[in-house]
């Protein structure tokens, strides 16, 4: 699976969009006065652990045989300067499923351990500057 996100921005606009495997779906974000997105790496970075947890959630609770009802997820980490790495990221889960305690908490356990943007930032990785 390839997955690609592109900004464009420019005084007179501001694109988001993102692509996995050929599917493209623009994102409305707005742009930021001066330059830029109104919305920081930093947020989109917690978003990513959020949303690939959540959906995370529902894939493993199908392959589990187990019903949610909802799911919540909320990740935070410090950004403690221009051009220093995040700490004390964390994030944190709850479901709503007529399963037992024991079977969610499960799912959790499970999910955290197979979470593919958990588990990048986990083993640390290259990112290279390229055209």
């Amino acid at each position: 699976m390839r997955i690609t996100a592109v900004v464009d921005n420019a005084a007179a606009a501001h694109t988001v969009a993102v692509d996995t495997n050929g599917t493209h779906q623009p994102l409305a974000i707005p742009g930021k006065p001066g330059g830029g997105s109104a919305v920081n790496g930093g947020e989109f970075l917690m978003l990513a652990l959020a949303t690939c947890y959540c959906n995370d959630l529902y894939r493993e609770a199908r392959r589990l045989g187990i019903q949610l009802d909802g799911v919540q997820v909320e990740a935070s980490a410090d950004f403690p300067g221009v051009g220093l790495a995040a700490t004390n990221i964390r994030y944190r889960a709850s479901v709503q499923s007529p399963a037992s305690a024991q079977d969610v908490a499960r799912l959790l356990a499970e999910t955290d351990a197979v979470a593919e943007v958990h588990n990048t930032i986990r083993a640390g990785c290259t990112v290279t500057l390229g055209s």
